[in-house]
């Protein structure tokens, strides 16, 4: 092991064989495994996240996992300061934190740190309201790219909600939300190394991702979604009911659509999860890829990590 302490993370798109690859890699090194997944953070959704067995839990440590109920809301901020706090207490046992997940966004709030934005305020909000009810939309977003030209172009004229976020930013803080964004709080400070594994060809990746969620239809995942759906505190809009598999089921099981379409549907949106994964991937620093399936993944990943660990850029 390497005198310095250093932190290894693992992404890729659903289904291309992260949970395996990073089981091999803790038989090998002294490693505890830490979710960044928004998926399995919740108690009681294991087959639709493909959440490791039991077995696979008792082999290796793992952290955020089944940490939250499904009635709640997890947000990225909150996964910084679990993993940042995980992340050293592995350290202080002389082990390796290996980072595994799909979940950028909670990549990107680790590595790079949060953004320190005022809390919204109710008056502020209520003036921007009305001055978009008298003047129109087109006309506070030019007021937005008056005073913040880099948020003016990169949030859509269309886009209502993001625009009065930006003036109320500004009106509250006096500070452009451009300016604030910049400056991060809680980078991760340590050394990285960073693989991705993925499929190289799209259509194979699609076909595990179909043949992930026929396997995942086979078992229970019907009675567990039923579950809860029968509990009654539990409504389509949160982010536990909104994972992919999880949404389709639901909206089965409310007679929106027959068991077919459920399947079909269910295999599009993993799918375009899956492509997101890997737009954000494919601009991602510093990234050594690795392919799905390949007889030398443990070997390649031994020699990258003989290399010296690198520093997540401050800029991104």
């Amino acid at each position: 092991m390497k005198p310095n302490p250093f932190v290894i993370c693992l992404y890729g798109p659903t289904a291309a064989g992260k949970t395996a690859l990073a089981l091999t890699l803790s038989e090998q090194l002294p490693c505890e495994i830490v979710s960044v997944d928004s998926a399995l953070i919740y108690r009681g959704m294991d087959i639709g996240t493909a959440k490791p067995t039991a077995q696979e839990l008792n082999q290796v440590p793992h952290h955020l996992i089944d940490i939250c109920d499904p009635a709640e809301s997890y947000s990225a901020a909150e996964f910084q300061r679990d993993a940042t706090q995980c992340i050293e207490e592995i350290l202080s046992r002389g082990k390796v934190p290996l980072l595994v997940g799909g979940t950028m966004l909670y990549f990107k709030a680790l590595l790079e740190g949060m953004s320190k934005l005022p809390e919204s305020d109710a008056a502020v909000r209520q003036q921007l309201t009305d001055e978009l009810a008298q003047y129109g939309l087109a006309h506070l977003h030019q007021q937005l790219s008056h005073i913040d030209p880099p948020s003016g172009a990169r949030i859509h004229p269309n886009d209502p909600q993001r625009t009065l976020r930006a003036l109320e930013v500004y009106r509250v803080s006096g500070k452009t939300l451009t300016e604030l964004t910049q400056a991060r709080e809680g980078r991760l400070p340590y050394p990285l190394y960073q693989f991705a594994i993925a499929p190289r060809e799209r259509q194979q990746l699609h076909q595990r991702i179909e043949q992930r969620f026929d396997e995942m239809l086979a078992q229970p995942f019907e009675a567990e979604v039923r579950a809860l759906y029968e509990r009654g505190d539990l409504h389509p809009d949160l982010p536990s009911v909104r994972c992919v598999g999880y949404r389709q089921m639901w909206s089965y099981l409310a007679g929106d659509y027959d068991y077919q379409t459920m399947r079909e549907r269910g295999i599009i949106a993993t799918r375009q999860l899956a492509k997101r994964q890997l737009t954000w991937l494919r601009g991602w620093p510093d990234v050594q890829w690795l392919e799905t399936g390949a007889t030398d993944l443990s070997t390649r990943v031994a020699a990258a990590l003989q290399q010296p660990a690198k520093r997540f850029p401050d800029q991104h």
